[in-house]
């Protein structure tokens, strides 16, 4: 499995700016709209933000893997997007996130939904693949990064 095939090149953000858990989720999934002009960005976040209410997606090492189910959704998407200065998502550690991994998935695939979790954190295990992420100048960097991967 390669996370690029569920990859929009232009849902790969190289430098968020939001400062706060609720304002990076926004702009993790503002590029959908683009996509999917009837998406109700709204929907989306409220989603994600009650997957957050039941514990952090913040995993540590500067990581967090927002997720959540949608419906209406026809396959998997996947955003992520990167802070350069960081930022506070409630971590397990209690450290900012620089990494952000975002999977939104239709509401009747669980298994394909819980595999690319199990992949996107395996993947980021990977110190040396963190660092590259971090130090890598743009967004055309980073999605061949993920081709690499």
């Amino acid at each position: 499995m390669k996370l690029v095939d569920f990859l929009d090149e232009d849902f790969v953000i190289a430098d968020l700016q939001a400062r706060t858990k609720k304002e990076v989720l926004a702009e993790l999934i503002q590029p959908l709209k683009d996509k999917w002009i009837d998406l109700d960005l709204d929907k989306v976040l409220s989603v994600l933000l009650d997957r957050e209410n039941l514990g952090t997606t913040g995993i540590g090492d500067g990581i967090a893997i927002p997720h959540g189910k949608l419906e209406g959704l026809e396959k998997v998407v996947l955003v992520i997007g990167r802070s350069l200065q960081g930022l506070d998502f409630a971590s397990l550690d209690h450290q900012p996130c620089h990494i952000f991994f975002l999977v939104l998935a239709p509401e009747k695939v669980a298994g394909m939904h819980l595999r690319i979790l199990a992949h996107i954190s395996r993947l980021l295990q990977d110190p040396s693949f963190r660092q590259a992420f971090l130090e890598a100048p743009d967004r055309k960097a980073i999605v061949s990064l993920l081709k690499e991967a």
